[in-house]
């Protein structure tokens, strides 16, 4: 009961939010607010300063955050551990930002280990990095490169970034376009987070292209849909553009290839799990 308590607390420490941590933990926002408060009336402890709709932690509260955060990293590692010293069973759960490079890798995981459980999270880059780095999930499939010494990196593949329009748009009928031609065409794009929206918006500053009509959509099923429904016009990788006589696959010009990466943590990358993924994903690269 108090390490719930203690997760609540920590969340909304963190993210000063009992309304986001409550998605988080994915508890309501009530049950996020009993806990804390049984938690402070059970120690006689005041952990948040409340003004209005705001919580502040008070200095008792900063002082504990530390302490939960490496208690719930023990705990983490614990229920790792357990779930991956058996000899065949064990649990393998993954964050990826799309399907389509992960689900090749967990086919071949599972001729190897059929035994082994695989779970899939689908989230945008920064909800599966950040997923990795609270050990909800083992290893983290993402367009987003990081440079950082906690983790490590394989390439899994490179695709272009492309324009997806529909049969009857205006744009169909050109094989290519510049960045020019987006102007005055309504942009369907993910939400902030998504690695092709920081593309997207970096690639239309460099060209000096005011961002016109926005359409911002929380997946890139929901944005194909929309593409085939002509609502707008989207900058998406080649590989995640289906095939449908609705739509029209332009080449964009001084457009990147966009690169997908599987990261792991370090102190976990020897596990036999993640590591038996891992070397699947290099003898990929390598062919």
């Amino acid at each position: 009961m108090l390490s719930a308590e203690l997760k609540a607390f920590y969340m909304v420490a963190r993210l000063g939010s009992i309304t986001q941590a409550g998605k988080k933990l994915g508890l309501s926002q009530p049950t996020v607010t009993t806990q804390i408060r049984h938690l402070e009336s059970q120690y006689g402890v005041e952990l948040f300063h409340r003004g209005g709709r705001r919580l502040v932690v008070s200095e008792e509260g900063a002082r504990l955050v530390p302490m939960v955060k490496n208690l719930l990293q023990q705990e983490a590692d614990i229920e790792f551990f357990l779930r991956n010293c058996g000899q065949v069973q064990g649990t393998l759960r993954i964050g990826a930002t799309a399907p389509y490079y992960i689900l090749d890798l967990v086919r071949s995981f599972r001729e190897r280990f059929p035994q082994t459980d695989v779970s899939v999270e689908i989230g945008n880059s920064q909800q599966v990095i950040e997923a990795l780095e609270e050990y909800r999930v083992d290893l983290a499939a993402s367009s987003q490169r990081l440079d950082d010494a906690r983790l490590t990196r394989v390439v899994l593949g490179s695709d272009p970034l492309v324009l997806a329009v529909h049969r009857e748009h205006p744009l169909a009928k050109c094989k290519s376009v510049g960045f020019d031609a987006l102007k005055g065409h309504c942009l369907l794009m993910r939400e902030p987070g998504s690695t092709t929206r920081q593309l997207t918006e970096a690639m239309l500053k460099e060209a000096s292209i005011g961002i016109g009509p926005l359409l911002e959509i929380g997946s890139r099923e929901s944005i194909r849909e929309a593409v085939i429904r002509n609502l707008g016009i989207s900058i998406i990788a080649r590989h995640e553009v289906p095939d449908n006589p609705d739509l029209c696959v332009l080449e964009l010009k001084g457009a990147p290839c966009i690169d997908e990466y599987l990261y792991c943590l370090k102190e976990r990358r020897q596990a036999r799990l993640p590591a038996a993924f891992l070397a699947l994903a290099r003898e990929g690269t390598e062919r």
